[in-house]
């Protein structure tokens, strides 16, 4: 396991990478071989997202399926055999108008040449009323995650892009019926899904539909009972009896804690080109928590290469 940095006053790290999901474990592979000093800063375990997935079929090389929480710890094993380190805190602040850079814990304060931003990008919610009440009784935002405590039982996932086709795969193949309720007539997932989706008995879509309602039972501990929709074009409405509802409506990047110290697009991803840079000289962006068009965990291994070479390359200069 990676040696655990200690907050030792003015000690200068190279590189000070925020996050430690596929894009932070790669900054920190490159990084590391590249001779520099480098500390990932990450509350969680490593992998992000990624862990969470139970299987990876499109990750180059991987000609069986892996779960992402397998391919997380490879990476964080490699990047910490080329002596990346591990602060087990979570950045809740940052200066980049000091030098060297500065990032804040609740633990300590930390100093750092460059700093990559890889803190990648959170579960949206539908925003309706007793959502966060009901997190963990029966609303969830991870089906690999959560969907084994309903099985043989009936579901609903919300969505219609990539994360919900996957979920309501998943599901199906534990659950007594999945229902899929998606605002369009049609999904957003690519091609191979729709086919994948076709193929399953026990789903049923729910097309033009959106989610209005959680019920509940037992109102001295409520539990999801079932999930009242309403058709956008008909206005009808039509409760689903189920035990869970799974939301994938899509992301939200994890930038509260920035406060402002980077530009960011209206979506709130933080502005970076291909290479990583920001309009922030020494500060840097990769995976999921940057504009670009898409998230994927090849992806974020790419930004993590490139952020760790812009990294080098300014310190190089």
């Amino acid at each position: 396991m990676a040696e655990q940095v200690e907050a030792q006053g003015q000690d200068v790290l190279d590189v000070a990478i925020i996050g430690a999901g596929p894009a932070g474990l790669t900054a920190a592979l490159y990084a590391t071989r590249a001779g520099l000093s480098c500390a990932m800063f990450e509350m969680l375990s490593p992998g992000g997202q990624c862990a969470q997935t139970e299987h990876l079929e499109n990750y180059p090389g991987y000609t069986r399926s892996t779960s992402g929480f397998e391919l997380s710890m490879d990476m964080y094993e490699q990047a910490s055999s080329f002596g990346a380190k591990l602060v087990s805190e979570e950045v809740t602040g940052v200066d980049f108008t000091a030098e060297p850079n500065k990032l804040t814990t609740p633990f300590g304060t930390y100093f750092a040449k460059t700093v990559v931003v890889a803190t990648g990008a959170a579960a949206a919610s539908l925003g309706l009323p007793r959502e966060e009440e009901l997190r963990g009784r029966g609303v969830s935002y991870c089906a690999t995650c959560d969907g084994n405590f309903f099985r043989d039982k009936d579901v609903v996932v919300v969505g219609g892009g990539n994360t919900a086709a996957a979920d309501v795969i998943y599901l199906a193949r534990i659950c007594r019926k999945v229902y899929l309720v998606h605002r369009r007539d049609k999904l957003s997932a690519t091609a191979i899904y729709h086919q994948r989706l076709a193929e399953l008995e026990n789903v049923e879509f729910c097309w033009d539909s959106v989610a209005e309602e959680f019920l509940t039972e037992d109102e001295a501990r409520p539990r999801i009972s079932g999930l009242r929709i309403r058709n956008t074009k008909t206005d009808a409405v039509r409760d689903l009896a189920v035990s869970a509802v799974f939301i994938a409506v899509g992301t939200r990047p994890n930038t509260a804690f920035l406060g402002g110290a980077l530009a960011l697009d209206a979506g709130g991803y933080i502005i970076a080109d291909g290479t990583g840079r920001t309009a922030t000289a020494d500060v840097f962006a990769a995976g999921d928590v940057r504009t670009k068009e898409l998230r994927q965990v090849v992806t974020a291994v790419a930004d993590g290469a490139n952020a760790a070479e812009s990294a080098a390359d300014f310190l190089n200069a």
